[in-house]
């Protein structure tokens, strides 16, 4: 049975039939990540929680521990990370409360967050077409449906630096780029995890239209959190679901990422990034 990680709000944490549950501490060479992790079990498939935010949201989009958040994953075992996160809807048809399940990422952080394990040392370029882990997004769409729940397949996540939201400029602009959603943390999860060999799928909740659409002078904080609460209970719902599915899985796409990726000679890395990265490169180098 695969180790199946979620990443999303603490309040992600109470979902009904998690069993032996228990907290974890992780010690990581990049620092200390976002909390402590927290493992269980839901129909005995073992599964890992981390509140990317900190229990409490205190840690700021451009603050988080990206790659100390991953290298806790990896070495607690997991090999597929569901993400659950707010975004904002840049179409009409992905309303308020609807889910979306992305198959791209555009980049528009600017504040020079770290998003690869790769560096001091040691180069490697994964391949990163398709960021999201087909097998995975499978199961999250198929649940929805099962469950009634509004998911939509497909589209681009802009992942905006934060923590202000946009400018009706900007909202503008990546309307005409087509762009789909706009949330601040899921592109660098998506890059680290498939440096880790971690499989990844986003589930991501839409709370409101960004601020192109003619509503948006009458949408306020309050309201957004309300839909955020509400999406949650749906959240919950779809993940008791699926992260048995993603458990009995056999065989997970990111799970050779690294084969051909690792370009350094290997005696040109240096003995402390071997240790270091041996969680994620034992395989490859010795």
């Amino acid at each position: 049975m695969a180790t199946v990680g979620v990443i999303g709000g603490s309040g992600l944490y109470q979902i009904e039939g998690i069993s032996n549950v228990k907290e974890e501490i992780v010690k990581t060479p990049f620092g200390e990540p976002s909390d402590v992790f927290m493992t269980g079990e839901i129909e005995k498939t073992p599964v890992v929680f981390l509140p990317r935010h900190g229990r409490g949201h205190f840690i700021s989009p451009s603050e988080i521990n990206f790659r100390a958040n991953i290298y806790g994953m990896k070495k607690l075992g997991v090999e597929a990370i569901l993400s659950v996160s707010a975004c904002g809807s840049l179409r009409k048809k992905y309303k308020p409360m609807d889910f979306v399940i992305p198959d791209q990422f555009l980049d528009r952080t600017r504040k020079g967050r770290i998003d690869t394990f790769f560096m001091e040392g040691i180069v490697a370029h994964v391949a990163f077409a398709d960021p999201i882990s087909p097998e995975l997004a499978d199961i999250l769409e198929e649940t929805a449906k099962q469950l009634g729940i509004k998911a939509h397949r497909g589209g681009t996540y802009v992942n905006m630096e934060g923590p202000q939201f946009s400018t009706k400029a900007e909202s503008n602009l990546y309307r005409s780029w087509k762009m789909d959603i706009i949330g601040m943390t899921n592109l660098t999860e998506a890059k680290l995890a498939r440096e880790a060999e971690i499989s990844y799928a986003t589930l991501a909740a839409v709370t409101d239209y960004d601020c192109w659409h003619p509503s948006h002078d009458s949408v306020t904080v309050e309201m957004i959190i309300n839909n955020l609460n509400q999406n949650v209970d749906n959240a919950k719902k779809i993940l008791k679901a699926a992260i048995p599915q993603v458990g009995k899985l056999k065989k997970f796409s990111a799970s050779e990422a690294l084969k051909f990726a690792i370009i350094t000679a290997r005696d040109k890395i240096p003995a402390k990034k071997k240790r270091e990265l041996d969680v994620i490169i034992s395989k490859y180098v010795s």
